[in-house]
Order: C-alpha cells, then structure tokens, then sequence
C-alpha cells in the first residue's frame, strides 16, 4: 500500500488540475505563455499520476478499471469484478 500521503497528494494534484483547467485553456488558445507559467504547477494535467484506487500503487495500473494488476487479480479470482472470469485451457 501507498503512503496516505501520497495518495492525499495525488488527490490534491487532481482538485488543482480540475480548478485551473478553464484558465490553462484559455490561456493556451490566447498564446500568453508566461502567464502560464505563473501558474501553480500542480496545475498541469501531465503532473498527475494514475493510481490504484484502492492500495495507490503507481505501477501496474489498469485504466479499464481503475485498479492495478494486483488487486484486479485478487478482486477477479474472488468475482467481484463483473464480466470478468479466470481462463483456463
């Protein structure tokens, strides 16, 4: 599992972003790039990172479901992830 603060940071990143989306973009179309980079950095979308959204591991992410490759395989052995079932050949 993730460190509670990483996580929390990652959410703030996300709060950030969604606040200042109207703002970059308005920016972007007029050109103005050094009022751009006034603004906090945390509010670019590239500095965010998907993450587990149970555990927060950064790595092994599965966009589909949001989850990473851990828990999908614990949570799809388990069937608590519908339409999804173990192959077996």
């Amino acid at each position: 599992m993730a460190k509670e603060s990483m996580k929390a940071r990652e959410r703030k990143r996300a709060k950030t972003v969604a606040k200042y989306a109207e703002k970059r973009k308005a920016l972007k179309e007029a050109g103005d790039y050094e009022a751009l980079q006034k603004l906090p950095r945390d509010a670019s979308p590239v500095r965010m990172h998907n993450r587990c959204k149970l555990t927060g591991r950064p790595k092994g992410y599965m966009r589909t479901f949001g989850l990473s490759r851990v828990m999908f395989r614990e949570m799809a052995n388990k069937g608590l992830i519908p339409g999804v079932k173990k192959a077996s050949w």
